[in-house]
């Protein structure tokens, strides 16, 4: 095939369009009057295009003599076999998913997590072809953590199964996502309900004998563990409390957006305990944060709240089970409408028509119901 088809002078005067030297070598001239040198092949009876550079323009031009150089480069490893254009691997994409969730995550942790476990655990992928990755890649990748722990496990398993779709969606990826469950997963590895245990909860009937006994206890953890149970809250979220957060004279609790696992400012209506705890907690403060730990500006842990439930408890219960003992108490022995019970949990909606018709956050109903499950709390004195 003829080469050498042009020359600077020529180059000079083309016009918009693409324009051969030859061989496989091409300049592409913009009606702006920019150029691009590219070189054309066919592999696997598919055409591809590989970029060369921008002739007279940038920080590094590529001159017609450059291009002629890097063209007999290119086809010299087409000689050879060699892949010539870079395919995606799983690590490109798991980084381009991850710096999409960076930037729209709100939870620092959550960013964590994700990248985390795809560095840890997804690592046999990461150097595959992302368009080559099959269900036998990820069984491999998921065995050795699958039954040893479960609950991170499926978590790697939904973000390999993100990142695939990410790719699927950029054309970069064909078929059935293999890390699907239901898209045979779950007939190579152990069933979901075999491997997840739930939070332990205490029974609602057994509230409120554990919150007298709560109550018996000095402590801040004690205190928070209260709070938690009377305003049915996630203990990140209790833990973290400002007091520019706490309205006294509408007795509100204000949790922002950023601190909500759902991204949404969450209002909580404060029963008559809930704000005798603040109001004690209030005396004793001494910077920004309502439950503060042993340290100033340290908010109490996790693990000394959970040390003090389970105390109070004699068994192994969580701090998340306290909300599960809200809502079967809430279904069990009220009428409220399983919706506002939902909101008091801090819950979205699923059913998107619902969704649509409850727009406001039922802050009313919601007061009357966490009065109700306040008084019960306490029915145990």
């Amino acid at each position: 095939m003829a080469r050498n088809k042009l020359t600077e002078t020529r180059i000079r005067a083309l016009g918009p369009g693409i324009h051969s030297d030859g061989d496989g070598l091409y300049l592409r001239v913009r009606a702006g009057g920019s150029a691009q040198w590219f070189f054309i092949f066919r592999r696997g009876g598919k055409r591809k295009e590989l970029g060369l550079g921008g002739y007279g323009q940038g920080t590094a031009p590529v001159s017609l003599a450059l291009a002629r150089e890097k063209a007999e480069a290119v086809r010299q490893r087409l000689a050879r076999g060699e892949e010539l254009i870079h395919r995606k691997t799983f690590a490109d994409v798991m980084e381009d998913v991850l710096a999409v969730r960076d930037a729209s995550h709100k939870n620092e942790k959550h960013r964590a997590q994700w990248r985390m476990t795809l560095d840890r655990y997804a690592a046999p992928l990461h150097a595959k072809p992302i368009a080559d990755i099959t269900r036998d890649d990820v069984v491999e990748t998921l065995k050795p953590i699958w039954t040893t722990i479960p609950e991170t496990a499926d978590r790697t398993r939904m973000r390999i199964a993100a990142v695939i779709d990410h790719a699927k969606a950029r054309g970069l990826y064909t078929g059935n996502n293999p890390a699907d469950w239901r898209g045979g997963l779950k007939e190579l590895l152990p069933a979901r309900r075999a491997m997840k245990e739930h939070h332990a909860a205490v029974g609602y009937h057994d509230i409120p004998a554990v919150m007298a006994k709560l109550r018996e206890s000095v402590a801040v953890s004690a205190r928070a563990v209260e709070f938690l149970t009377l305003t049915a809250a996630r203990s990140g979220e209790v833990r973290a409390a400002t007091w520019t957060e706490i309205n006294f004279e509408q007795a509100l609790w204000t949790v922002p957006a950023e601190r909500m696992k759902a991204g949404r400012e969450h209002r909580v209506p404060l029963p008559a305990r809930a704000v005798e705890i603040l109001q004690a907690q209030k005396q004793r403060a001494t910077s920004a944060l309502v439950f503060e730990g042993g340290r100033e500006s340290v908010s109490i842990s996790d693990t000394a709240m959970v040390k003090l439930l389970r105390a109070a408890t004699k068994d192994d219960s969580t701090l998340h089970g306290m909300r599960s003992a809200f809502r079967d108490w809430a279904g069990d022995m009220t009428t409220y409408p399983r919706d506002v019970a939902e909101q008091a949990l801090a819950h979205v909606i699923a059913d998107k028509t619902e969704a649509a018709y409850r727009r406001s956050d039922a802050l009313q109903k919601r007061r009357s119901l966490m009065e109700d499950w306040g008084k019960y709390c306490a029915s145990g004195k």
